[in-house]
C-alpha cells in the first residue's frame, strides 16, 4: 500500500514513526471538525487514535464478525433455501452431480409410464368402445345344417 494515498499531501514521504506523532488532520478524511471532536476525548495524534481501546475493540469485532457463523435467523433462511433447491436439483445425488443431470419432474397430467406404457390402457379402452359401438361384429364360424355360416 502506498501510504501517500491515505495521508494529506503535506505528509507525503514521511516515515511511519513520523506519522504516528502527526496530528489527526494528517489523515485523509479527518478535517478540523473531526479532529476537534477527537481532541475532546484526549486524542491528538494518529498514534493516540490507533491506541484507543474502543478503536481496537471495533477492529476486533469487525474482524471476528467475518469468521462467525450465521445467526439463527440466517441459518434458518439458508436451510429453507437449501431444501427448496434440493427439491428441484438433487445436489446430493452423486450420479446427478457427476453427470450434470437434474431431476425432471413429471407434469401431473402425465400418466406414470411404469403403470401404463405409452397409454396402452387408454388405447385398449378406446378400441373396446369402438368395437361395441360398431355395427360390424365378428363372431365364430357356426356349424349349421347346410355348412358353415
Amino acid at each position: 500500500m502506498n501510504i501517500d494515498t491515505i495521508v494529506n499531501q503535506a505528509f507525503h514521504g514521511k516515515s511511519f514513526s513520523e506519522l504516528v506523532n502527526a496530528p489527526l488532520t494528517a489523515l485523509n478524511g479527518i478535517g478540523d471538525k473531526e479532529a476537534a471532536a477527537l481532541k475532546a476525548l484526549g486524542v491528538n495524534t494518529i498514534g493516540e487514535l490507533a491506541g484507543l481501546k474502543v478503536v481496537n475493540y471495533a477492529i476486533a469485532i469487525k474482524a471476528l464478525a467475518g469468521c462467525e457463523g450465521l445467526s439463527s435467523k440466517e441459518e434458518a433462511e439458508e436451510t429453507l433455501l437449501d431444501e427448496g433447491v434440493e427439491m428441484t436439483f438433487p445436489a446430493s445425488d452423486p450420479v446427478a452431480v457427476q453427470s450434470s443431470i437434474t431431476r425432471i419432474e413429471v407434469a401431473p397430467e402425465k400418466v406414470d409410464a411404469s403403470k401404463d406404457h405409452q397409454h396402452a390402457q387408454a388405447i385398449e379402452a378406446h378400441n373396446q368402445d369402438s368395437l361395441s359401438n360398431s355395427a360390424f361384429h365378428t363372431g365364430y364360424l357356426q356349424q349349421g345344417k347346410d355348412g358353415n355360416r
